[in-house]
């Protein structure tokens, strides 16, 4: 194993940049609570079984060709390459993050409603202060995603499909595309998060609407103290009652947001 590497270490280091980044990136692999060393070696793992199917001389790598040196020594066109490499695989794990935005946006969305808004705590699979209704809603896609085997399906066909048509110069040379599409990710992530999110938010409305006018009726009623319980009730039951649905709709987000990836790797590689 060693020795393969050695002996093709520029390649290697190519395809592990973009693996690393990767990981890094991803949603759940990108914790502080996975050790870095398991990243790392991960990454590399990856990368070695991935590079002895590519060459230098054919495919999208042999366009580096004349940047690496004949000894293989470092210089700064080959970091260049690496810098290259490795932002194709933070692009990836970038728009993967962005479809597991929409689960944690749409809990922040209704958490106010619900009186859920003061209830923020660090989010291990966010890495950002979250509410817990929308920690809730990023731990069931996270194991929607687990339970289809997207992790897998992106390894196995996501990640070497990048190595058989993309190459950094690919990245250079479309940028407009690239940014039109991260700008339709972000798009799309608000737009599932509101649906996700819309019909907890209408009920919710409703319900402030009754106890705003029952206060106008009968001011002698507390309604802060049966508001807040009637809310979270009422939210936990359409939550519970739509589950089978919202699950669907996690699965389809997935689905398509693999669609849209696939389509941007193709077009990007020049092969439609």
């Amino acid at each position: 194993m060693l020795e393969r590497i050695v002996a093709s270490a520029p390649l290697y280091f190519l395809v592990a940049a973009r693996c690393f980044t990767l990981i890094m990136s991803l949603p759940l692999f990108s914790s502080r609570t996975v050790p870095r060393i398991a990243k790392v070696a991960l990454a590399m793992y990856l990368a070695f079984f991935i590079f002895s199917r590519h060459s230098l001389y054919a495919g999208p790598f042999a366009s580096y060709l004349s940047y690496i040196t004949p000894s293989g020594n470092f210089n700064l066109e080959y970091i260049l390459l690496l810098m290259g490499e490795g932002i194709i695989g933070l692009i990836i794990g970038f728009y993967i993050s962005l479809i597991f935005g929409a689960f944690s946006t749409a809990g922040q969305f209704f958490a106010f409603q619900m009186g859920f808004s003061a209830a923020e705590a660090y989010d291990a699979l966010s890495q950002v202060e979250n509410p817990l209704m929308g920690q809730y809603l990023n731990f069931l896609a996270m194991l929607v995603f687990l339970n289809n085997r997207w992790f897998q399906k992106l390894f196995t066909y996501g990640l070497l499909a990048s190595f058989d048509s993309l190459n950094a110069f690919s990245i250079a040379m479309n940028n407009k595309g690239l940014m039109t599409f991260m700008l339709s990710g972000l798009t799309s992530l608000f737009y599932n998060a509101l649906i996700i999110a819309l019909p907890l938010m209408g009920t919710l409305f409703l319900i402030n609407v009754a106890m705003g006018l029952l206060s106008k009726a009968a001011p002698q009623m507390n309604l802060l103290s049966e508001g807040f319980p009637t809310l979270m009730l009422t939210a936990f039951f359409i939550i519970t009652a739509l589950m089978p649905d919202l699950l669907d709709l996690f699965e389809s987000s997935f689905e398509a947001g693999f669609r849209q990836l696939q389509y941007l790797l193709i077009k990007m590689g020049g092969q439609g």
